[in-house]
């Protein structure tokens, strides 16, 4: 089977996974250690009842630094641009594990309204990543259709919703006995999805709309 090569922007530049810069490696593994580091010193962990600013941060901040990067380096800009959709598509399929948020509710870890939408969103969404691949590899130019742009804006959605249910909960909070809240997702290991993994979601989807924008004869 041979790839079909098309034009910018015709279609979307695909890269092999080894291209990667190692800067962005570099700084993937930094940020991964900086939140594991933070997190083992509770420094997200805050009072029951309060906002999770610390987490909040933890999610604003690397999104902040991600698109002040595309606006201000054109060499970054076309990394993002050149990223290999399908290889996005496949990290997007790690959130079938969002079955644990759904086992993490069964054993009265977190509770039914910030698990449920949360876990079966996560789960939606990996558990199409497949198909979303297949037709990338059939025909690259499906990028720019209205089904996959609508599938990156389900994944957004899917991740703005948890979050937001999840900030309402812990603010929510009272610290009562016996009372199931989102605490736990303050500590390790749970911490690495918010700090970490929403945000890396996000900019993956970002990526690929930006991507299917392009193809689509838009700016970008």
């Amino acid at each position: 089977m041979t790839a079909t090569a098309l034009p910018r922007p015709a279609a979307p530049r695909f890269a092999e996974i080894g291209r990667m810069p190692r800067g962005i490696a570099a700084l993937l593994g930094a940020w991964f250690l900086l939140i594991v580091s933070l997190g083992a010193a509770g420094m997200f962990v805050t009072p029951r009842g309060t906002p999770p600013v610390a987490i909040a941060l933890g999610i604003a901040l690397p999104l902040a630094l991600f698109f002040a990067a595309l606006r201000l380096s054109k060499t970054f800009r076309e990394f993002v641009l050149a990223l290999d959709l399908r290889l996005i598509a496949g990290i997007q399929a790690w959130r079938w594990a969002g079955l644990g948020f759904l086992f993490l509710y069964a054993y009265h870890i977190l509770p039914a309204v910030f698990a449920l939408p949360a876990g079966l969103g996560d789960m939606a969404i990996g558990f199409t990543a497949p198909w979303m691949i297949l037709a990338l590899s059939r025909r690259p130019a499906f990028a720019a259709s209205a089904a996959f742009v609508r599938w990156n804006l389900l994944g957004i959605l899917d991740l703005v919703v948890a979050v937001s249910i999840g900030t309402v909960s812990s603010m929510l909070s009272t610290g009562a006995p016996g009372e199931i809240s989102t605490a736990p997702m303050a500590t390790l290991p749970l911490l690495l999805i918010p700090a970490f993994l929403v945000p890396l979601f996000l900019m993956l989807h970002t990526a690929a709309l930006l991507q299917s924008r392009r193809m689509a004869g838009g700016d970008a």
